[in-house]
């Protein structure tokens, strides 16, 4: 059997208006990605591997969490949503969010048009970003041992819309609700996928940290 712990990277820079901007965490990142070490390291600290993709966020987190990087694949990468934002206002003249609650009601319309191939000249399709997330998923569970993957919520949003078979507009649901640094864990038995944990913030439930439970 195959356990995969998936974490979302820290806080990243949040005031971003483009891929490289955004990929640095923030220092409220930092401080999340060690509490969440800290976290794992009193409960059950042990990994066969700890597998991040190549954004800095990414692999800062698992630094931060004080993790030894085992492998980086780009197939765990985030995908380019500054972009896919700038196709969908040059095309169909949607403007990019000003706000959090801006971009609650911006990216199920992003997601939708992206699904749909209706944007163009975007760095990758939707059906290429769903078959590179949902092959290296596929390619770890062939193993066994117990995995944690850092890696961005988009990537999570989609393995739960492979695992639980969702339509688009419930992935981009549940992309919304994906909290920084959150846990999330995923089991391969007898042959499925199942999801067995969601968006857990053990070590952000303390009193006094309130603060630091993010959405961007």
């Amino acid at each position: 059997m195959a356990e995969l712990i998936l974490v979302r990277h820290g806080q990243a820079n949040a005031a971003a208006t483009d891929e490289e901007s955004y990929d640095r965490l923030s220092d409220l990142g930092h401080q999340q990605a060690r509490w969440l070490g800290e976290h794992i390291a009193a409960t059950n600290p042990h990994f066969d591997r700890v597998i991040t993709g190549t954004l800095s966020r990414q692999r800062d987190t698992a630094l931060s969490m004080g993790l030894e990087i085992t492998d980086t694949d780009p197939r765990l990468n985030e995908l380019s949503y500054f972009a896919l934002a700038q196709a969908l206002e040059d095309q169909a003249g949607i403007p990019a969010p000003r706000d959090p609650t801006e971009f609650a009601a911006h990216l199920p319309e992003v997601i939708d048009h992206w699904t749909r191939d209706a944007l163009e000249g975007v760095p990758e399709r939707f059906s290429d970003f769903a078959a590179r997330v949902t092959g290296i998923v596929d390619e770890v569970c062939e193993g066994h041992g117990r995995i944690l993957i850092v890696t961005s919520g988009g990537v999570i949003g989609m393995v739960v819309r492979h695992i639980l078979g969702l339509e688009n507009g419930g992935m981009s649901r549940i992309m919304l609700q994906i909290m920084n640094s959150s846990v999330h864990r995923v089991e391969h038995v007898h042959d499925a996928l199942m999801l067995g944990g969601f968006n857990a913030t053990p070590h952000l439930d303390i009193p006094g940290r309130e603060h630091a439970r993010t959405f961007v």
